[in-house]
């Protein structure tokens, strides 16, 4: 029997895991993480991820700067559109705030997380129709927490 076998692959083993090292201090070195982004990931997931691990995900279904027609000259709003099973929750970026509708139409408790500083958020109500309007600008990644009755769902991260 061939004891070699064994030893060769814990020694490739060994040798994948030094050059992983090695590689992982070389990007340390000449391209750091910026200090700002790592920041910002480590708020997100601290402040965010945790609290909702029950939470239902809403994919991005629609977003107007990939899937529309662009319009030549017009400051048009960034329309976006996030679903999770049967709901789904439309939203309009103007350079005011947002304003959007749950749908199908329900009240909900709606946290708009990531904007100006990482710790910041702003909540809103929507009203038996669904809608909402918030005046807080996003300036940089944001997600939504939407709170209904029945569920929780948070929208994937964007950047506006």
């Amino acid at each position: 029997m061939n004891d070699d076998v064994g030893n060769d692959s814990f020694d490739e083993a060994a040798q994948d895991d030094a050059l992983e090292e090695a590689l992982r201090q070389a990007a340390a070195i000449l391209d750091p993480v910026p200090a700002e982004l790592r920041h910002l990931a480590v708020e997100a997931y601290a402040l965010h991820a945790l609290r909702d691990l029950e939470a239902r995900l809403a994919e991005l279904t629609f977003d107007s700067l990939v899937d529309a027609i662009p319009v030549r000259g017009a400051d048009v709003p960034r329309m976006l559109t996030f679903s999770t099973g049967d709901l789904t929750v439309d939203i309009e970026v103007t350079a005011e705030g947002l304003t959007g509708q749950v749908l199908p139409p329900q009240p909900a408790r709606i946290e708009i997380l990531g904007t100006a500083q990482p710790t910041t958020t702003g909540t809103v109500t929507a009203d038996e129709m669904g809608r909402f309007l918030c005046d807080l600008l996003l300036t940089g990644p944001f997600a939504l927490r939407l709170r209904t009755d029945e569920e929780v769902v948070v929208t994937e991260w964007l950047r506006v």
